[in-house]
């Protein structure tokens, strides 16, 4: 699969960790990614590195292949609308990572252009994103373009677009919620007795241990839950308590209200 220009249009967070990602992995060379921002200073490190950075999305629109769009939801069709004339549906595949944008609104402003949306999470600069996807008006070959660079980046699973603002909350919000419940470990563990930076280093690592035994072992968490709550022992105590303190009730509480607020709005 030959090398695509690539031209990110928005470097903040996510659209710079999308970068690092993409030269990580090495799917990417520097030469070949380009990325945008009103204030370039803020990608020096990217610039330093062999990426081309831009104010003009205009050129680097032109000069690419792969358009992947990382602007704010309220500015997004805007920003397209402005440099609609720039796209070419014979050369371009536009990739949105917009929160709650759709493809028909993405095809409203960019008619006849393949369109996919893509939702990955910040852990995508380290190549540790999972992100879903979904798409319209996309040949197969480019689908597979597609999935294969976002799995240099994690992993990827296909959706319905209708699923999509579910797969925000569980895949991008869900790394802030996983990272307050290890800095809520973190906490327990300072009261305990352990200096911060080992408890730290505990909770995060007991994280990343419990998450691959899902996937790797292909496992139900209640699976392993049983082989460590032991008659009468200390783990069932802690996780009956957690639960009388609504621990479960809480994170699914927390999951539909960001949900209901990316609906609502």
């Amino acid at each position: 699969m030959s090398a695509k220009k690539i031209a990110i249009i928005g470097g903040g967070n996510l659209g710079t960790a999308i970068a690092q990602g993409l030269l990580k992995s090495g799917f990417s060379k520097p030469s070949d990614i380009t990325i945008t921002k009103r204030n370039i200073n803020t990608l020096s490190a990217l610039k330093e590195a062999g990426v081309r950075v831009e104010t003009d999305n205009d050129i680097a629109i032109r000069e690419s292949e792969i358009i992947v769009v990382a602007l704010k939801p309220y500015n997004v069709r805007e920003v397209l609308q402005e440099f609609r004339a720039s796209f070419d549906p014979s050369k371009h595949i536009l990739i949105s990572v917009v929160t709650g944008v759709s493809i028909q609104d993405l095809e409203h402003v960019l008619p006849g252009l393949p369109v996919v949306r893509a939702m990955p999470n910040t852990a995508i600069a380290i190549q540790e994103s999972i992100t879903c996807i979904s798409h319209k008006h996309v040949t197969e070959e480019q689908v597979r373009y597609v999935k294969t660079m976002f799995d240099q980046l994690g992993a990827t699973v296909s959706i319905d677009e209708k699923l999509m603002d579910a797969a925000t909350v569980l895949g991008a919000c869900g790394i802030a919620f996983a990272l307050r419940f290890i800095r809520a470990n973190i906490q327990g563990g300072i009261e305990i007795g352990f200096d911060v930076r080992t408890a730290s280093l505990i909770a995060a690592q007991t994280v990343k241990g419990a998450a691959e035994l899902l996937i790797r072992e292909n496992r139900h968490p209640e699976e392993e839950i049983d082989k460590v709550t032991t008659p009468k022992g200390c783990t069932i105590a802690g996780l009956n308590e957690m639960e009388h303190q609504g621990f479960s009730s809480s994170l699914i509480k927390g999951i539909t209200a960001s949900y209901n607020k990316i609906v609502k709005d």
